[in-house]
């Protein structure tokens, strides 16, 4: 009885024994068939990223004019107020003043006054010359002195004339007219209110409305892609339609202090509901012109060490560094010293560190 159980105590402990070995055989094969996770590449491809550049701009006037007075007066007439439509050359203001009245008045006494004397010492040289053809009845000296006079004469009625045509050309200022059609968009003066060349404001301001300029400053990064003739939209906060516009102007310069080119458009206002002055929001399509590097933004890494993309040689890792172009959803535009079919990490980070090993 007793060696029975000495036999069954031990064949416990045999099988206590084979279970824990067992174990343990099964751990050590779990560390063992671990697999390592592996790294997701892709193939680096070019093709045609269009976007679109959502910018403000501003409406104004195909044409605006500020006029002022030329010459110190007062407004005698006024025939135009704000929102008055008016035709190239008509009459809008009408000035006066005295003096330019009593200057134009000596004016022409004096070109009167010195046209007769020309008209004289001319009728007087000719005659001696005429006389002097017969020898010996004029003296050389006095034909000369008849010359003299008659140039003096006619060099002094030509300054007459220039006077006379300056007074002229100054009363013309007082009549204020329209330098092309438009609407009156300011009046700053009424009637008898002394203006002239030193007034701060002007006395009208007119522009043309029915075709618009829209300016917009494209920044240096996009200028590549707009060309003129290109067609974009537009919309204004006060109305719900989008407006159609067709790229007209292009500075060819950047500004030295926002680092844009000034882009101009003309809209044709036949309706009358755009304003100058109004803030437009741009809607300008960026269509490259050839294909370039796209990536998924998951690709790309900004780090104090710079921007870069991880490419895989070898399985070996390599930071190339690159600039970004232009964004749209989940991708974003590459250039840097790339070629098609390289292939690129599709997730990458920084602690990917260079010549780390890439299990694909």
């Amino acid at each position: 009885m007793k060696k029975t159980k000495i036999i069954q105590s031990t064949a416990l402990f045999f099988i206590a024994l084979f279970f824990l070995s067992s174990c343990n055989s099964k751990k050590e094969e779990t560390v063992v068939t671990e697999i390592e996770p592996k790294t997701e590449t892709f193939l680096l491809a070019k093709e045609k990223l269009t976007t679109e550049l959502r910018l403000p701009a501003e409406l104004s006037g195909f044409q605006q004019v500020d006029l002022y007075a030329k010459v110190s007066s007062f407004v005698k007439v006024l025939k135009v107020d704000i929102g008055t439509e008016v035709k190239k050359g008509q009459l809008l203001i009408v000035l006066e003043a005295p003096e330019i009245s009593s200057q134009l008045a000596a004016a022409e006494s004096r070109l009167k006054s010195m046209e007769a004397i020309y008209t004289t010492s001319k009728s007087t040289y000719n005659r001696l010359y005429e006389t002097s053809k017969v020898e010996g009845t004029i003296s050389k000296n006095d034909l000369e002195m008849a010359s003299g006079k008659k140039n003096s004469d006619y060099a002094q009625y030509q300054a007459a004339i220039a006077t006379h045509k300056e007074v002229m050309n100054m009363r013309g200022y007082l009549e204020i007219r329209a330098p092309f059609d438009g609407v009156v968009a300011a009046r700053n003066v009424n009637l008898g209110t002394l203006v002239g060349p030193g007034s701060t404001l002007p006395l009208l301001t007119i522009q043309q409305q029915d075709k618009l300029r829209l300016a917009v400053s494209i920044p240096e990064l996009y200028t590549g892609y707009l060309h003129q003739g290109d067609e974009m939209s537009f919309n204004v906060k006060s109305l719900p339609d989008t407006f159609k516009a067709t790229i007209q102007r292009m500075s060819g310069a950047l500004d030295l202090k926002l680092r844009s080119e000034r882009v101009e458009m003309d809209v044709h206002n036949t309706k009358g509901n755009l304003l100058p002055g109004m803030v437009a929001e741009v809607i300008l399509p960026l269509n490259a012109k050839d294909s370039t590097f796209v990536i998924p933004k998951s690709a790309l890494v900004n780090s104090a060490e710079g921007t870069f993309v991880i490419k895989v040689l070898n399985h070996k890792a390599t930071r190339i560094d690159v600039k970004k172009g232009r964004e749209i959803d989940d991708k974003i535009e590459i250039f840097g010293d790339l070629n098609s079919n390289d292939k690129l990490v599709k997730i990458a980070s920084e602690e990917i560190k260079e010549s780390d090993d890439i299990k694909e």
